[in-house]
């Protein structure tokens, strides 16, 4: 067991409490055993505090920094990039202020504190450039780094992004919020999964491993509403490397075609994929999906 590095003091963490910091320590420990893969615990220092990463895939092959979704854990999101591991090496980094091992500091999602956390987290590993890539959350966490470092990014690829066109939040409110409240009176599961559907669009994409890191998210974390707000335009003047784009044409939290025709007019050396009636919530390693996950593959060739 690797215990969580920050302060004792739960008013300050990203936990409930210290039984919820447990529940949500052995859910991350869980999952790094599921995903039967050789890995490292590393730790990159960064001015926010140490940040924590687990490192695995080819010693001998390009590195890839990797940011999972908001109020989700590394590992979970790490499944659908394993496929990676034989050509790369991937360093996939716990956000600060999220579940996970890294220092317990709240950072700002509005605005450019989480641009310098992973410009720090690229030092910390001592490298001058490295291939990124995030989803959702950690898709809006990489928009800030293309505004803060912009020349410490060989490539980008952003999955169901946040940072470039977030819908607002009254909508979404309006979809998700009243199952999120009875389920919160009523401890009722099937509220919990009205709740993910807007998200997801089919109860088949909410399969078991992630209805319970959802369940244990919003249990056992003071969890993050907010996500990282849309970059300006003026602080993408510098960016230039070159990036893929992956949306979803029902994303209710990013929409799709609006994310796409955005990331178009701030980026210049950009190529886009609207993944067709998919929403939020989807796997890449699904077959529905796999496609998009061939674009991914081929872009990183390239």
């Amino acid at each position: 067991m690797i215990h969580l590095i920050g302060s004792p003091d739960m008013s300050k963490s990203v936990y409930k409490n210290e039984k919820s910091q447990k529940i949500i320590q052995d859910l991350y420990d869980k999952q790094v055993s599921a995903l039967n893969i050789d890995f490292e615990d590393i730790y990159a220092d960064t001015r926010f505090g140490k940040t924590h990463l687990l490192k695995t895939g080819n010693p001998n092959g390009k590195p890839i920094l990797l940011f999972h979704g908001g109020n989700s854990t590394t590992p979970y999101y790490l499944r659908d990039f394993l496929r990676f591991r034989d050509k790369y090496l991937i360093y996939a980094a716990d956000i600060m202020g999220h579940p996970g091992k890294s220092a317990q500091t709240v950072l700002s999602a509005k605005n450019l504190e989480y641009g310098k956390w992973a410009s720090d987290v690229i030092d910390g590993l001592g490298f001058k450039k490295m291939i990124c890539m995030g989803g959702s959350y950690g898709g809006g966490v990489l928009m800030k780094l293309m505004c803060v470092s912009p020349q410490k990014i060989l490539k980008a690829i952003l999955l169901v992004p946040s940072g470039i066109c977030n819908a607002s939040n009254t909508g979404i409110m309006f979809s998700m919020g009243m199952p999120m409240i009875l389920y919160r009176i009523t401890h009722n599961g099937k509220w919990l999964k009205k709740a993910i559907l807007p998200m997801a669009l089919d109860e088949n994409e909410i399969d078991e491993d992630t209805f319970e890191m959802v369940k244990c998210a919003f249990d056992n974390v003071r969890v993050k509403a907010g996500m990282p707000s849309n970059v300006k335009r003026s602080d993408m003047k510098n960016y230039t490397a070159p990036t893929l784009i992956i949306t979803g044409e029902k994303d209710v939290i990013f929409p799709g075609e609006k994310v796409i025709n955005r990331a178009k007019k701030i980026i210049p050396n950009v190529k886009t994929y609207l993944m067709k009636g998919s929403g939020h919530m989807c796997s890449l390693s699904s077959e529905k999906n796999r496609h998009a996950l061939e674009i991914v593959a081929e872009f990183l060739a390239n």
